[in-house]
């Protein structure tokens, strides 16, 4: 039986854990890095732990960054979670100036530093925090959630996309308000980690393979 969804395996993701999601939905999905199974997919997840060179690294090396391209130009469904969402942009800053995917314009920042005063908040960003709006959610990844959800982050750089239009949630944390939902046409991208964020989590997984994005 086709899978509904296929999580790329790059070497980077938390694969399992998000393919447990799925199976709580009683969604089928493959994990692959296999090129024809990535583009023939109905839809396709691309997750990531980790800094945004060894990730682009390790597509480079399995060739499929071009297959990602080719697949995001289809026109179907696609979802990048934490490092998967970063990847999509132009470039990064962390360790260095990177090229991503290029799938959204827009650049991957870290965040700013915060003040020497004893417990204040720290780098990196782990644990638990709100979404806010920044565009309607009904027909999209967000619907049916309730009002300021809370997901599970763990990270030190964020997305800046060029267009700020394409933000659908921002989050706030330190001195930064960053884009934490992203949607351009059939690309979406979440900086939290649904897999790892219980009910909510599991609504997003449900709303992208409903076809909300």
């Amino acid at each position: 039986m086709e899978p509904e969804v296929v999580i790329v395996d790059y070497g980077v993701g938390n694969l399992f854990n998000v393919q447990r999601a799925f199976g709580m939905l009683g969604v089928s999905s493959a994990i692959s890095k296999e090129k024809k199974e990535i583009l023939a997919a109905k839809r396709l997840l691309l997750p990531g732990v980790g800094a945004f060179e060894t990730g682009m690294g390790h597509l480079r090396e399995q060739g499929l960054v071009e297959t990602l391209k080719q697949y995001a130009a289809s026109g179907r469904p696609m979802l990048g979670i934490c490092l998967g969402m970063q990847l999509l942009m132009s470039k990064s800053e962390e360790n260095g100036a990177h090229d991503g995917l290029d799938l959204i314009p827009g650049k991957v920042i870290r965040f700013s530093e915060p003040d020497p005063v004893p417990g204040h908040f720290k780098i990196p960003h782990i644990g638990w925090n709100s979404l806010e709006p920044t565009q309607e959610w009904k027909g999209g990844i967000l619907e049916n959630l309730e009002a300021d959800p809370f997901l599970y982050f763990v990270h030190s750089y964020f997305v800046v996309p060029k267009d700020t239009k394409l933000r659908v949630a921002v989050t706030e944390y330190g001195k930064d308000t960053f884009c934490s939902v992203i949607r351009s046409k059939n690309i979406v991208g979440c900086q939290f980690h649904p897999e790892r964020s219980g009910d909510y989590g599991l609504k997003i997984l449900k709303n992208f393979i409903s076809g909300r994005i």
